[in-house]
């Protein structure tokens, strides 16, 4: 690495830091004085409070990154501006690009890890969060409505046509009471099965206090059954991670998680491997969302072009003016994102046109202002 390139890169990672804790500082303070009473109501400690908000920072991270990073760009490029610094680093023969190579690096590193963070801990952060809000509940009957608890879940397998009805389900270790199990078998018989407990272990449902049916429903019915203290099930494919990814598609649809659904891309193609015969409404707003997930991260990189051919130009200019240029046009990128998303969910746009238009239009606009920036 240059000299050169440690240099910009102290001189950006310095405001970088600041605008990333300054904007906790302010959504923490923001969101805790407006669920204080909340946080009050299901009487957590201290110690819980800051555990919540430890469990949802990734989602607030994937919210403010961008923002962050576009401030502090600007403010990087604007002193170095400021001092001539970029036009004798052009003048020593260094190209803009060259130059701004740390940026697109910067820019790069943080779309990987929004990509990261939406994979693999925003799809929790939400449930976990709730769980700690619901931890202090004294009534021992409520707790199955906790959110570790489900009751009463209706699961469906299309491809294997298979129907899952669970009395009472545990998204942390995936047991079931008393569940029933029903799906047709290749004979054209269909098999029933009502246990009192079930548990996914080695790959296998395991049932216990096991009553099952046999029976073909034409041309004439006929009926066996059987009752067993265990039954092992290795054909069924289900598992807890599928049931966890229903569930949570269910709950988009009365919760706050409905505004900006938090699913990972592992379960989006979960859920249409499940359910092969979606009504093509349901089908396309999987398929936007799916695109825009895989869109979301490269929001880093469009900010980055949008920043510096306002940033970057040197001479006498109202540096007041390009800042704000750039935070208008950044914020008109995010509105252009959410009216693109709603047009490809509402069936006006196809799925990968909602997701990548704002991106490709921006971020080109952005690469032939920086051509043109002398």
């Amino acid at each position: 690495m240059r000299l050169l390139d440690r240099y910009l890169l102290r001189e950006l990672l310095v405001p970088l830091a600041y605008c990333l804790g300054g904007f906790l500082i302010f959504w923490i303070a923001f969101d805790l004085l407006g669920d204080l009473e909340r946080f009050q109501a299901a009487r957590l400690t201290a110690g819980d409070v800051v555990e919540y908000y430890l469990v949802t920072l990734p989602e607030v991270l994937v919210t403010i990154g961008p923002v962050a990073l576009l401030l502090a760009l600007l403010y990087a490029l604007s002193h170095h501006a400021r001092y001539n610094e970029l036009t004798a680093i052009r003048a020593a023969g260094v190209s803009l690009w060259r130059a701004c190579l740390p940026y697109f690096g910067v820019g790069l590193a943080f779309s990987a890890v929004v990509f990261a963070l939406n994979e693999l801990w925003v799809p929790r952060g939400q449930e976990q969060g709730e769980r700690i809000l619901n931890r202090r509940e004294s009534d021992p009957a409520a707790e199955s409505r906790r959110a570790r608890w489900q009751r009463n879940v209706a699961f469906h397998n299309e491809w294997h046509r298979r129907l899952w009805n669970i009395g009472l389900y545990d998204r942390d270790t995936g047991a079931l009471w008393n569940v029933n199990v029903d799906w047709e078998l290749e004979n054209g018989m269909r098999r029933r099965i009502a246990a009192r407990y079930g548990i996914y272990t080695n790959g296998a449902w395991v049932f216990y206090g096991v009553r099952q049916l046999f029976f073909t429903p034409q041309p004439e019915p006929r009926w066996e059954t059987g009752e067993t203290n265990r039954l092992e099930l290795v054909e069924l494919s289900e598992t807890p991670s599928q049931i966890n990814t229903e569930l949570r598609f269910a709950s988009l649809e009365g919760t706050r998680a409905a505004k900006r659904a938090r699913l990972s891309l592992r379960e989006i193609r979960e859920y249409q491997d499940l359910h092969p015969t979606l009504p093509e409404a349901a089908r396309r707003k999987l398929a936007t969302q799916f695109h825009a997930r895989l869109a979301e991260p490269w929001v880093c990189l469009v900010v980055v072009l949008m920043a510096i051919p306002f940033g970057a130009p040197g001479g006498r200019r109202n540096v007041f003016a390009g800042v704000a240029a750039s935070i208008f046009i950044v914020f008109g990128f995010f509105f252009t994102q959410w009216l693109s998303l709603a047009l490809g969910m509402g069936g006006h746009l196809p799925p990968v046109v909602a997701a990548w238009l704002p991106h490709t239009v921006f971020g080109l606009g952005g690469l032939v202002l920086t051509w043109r920036v002398r």
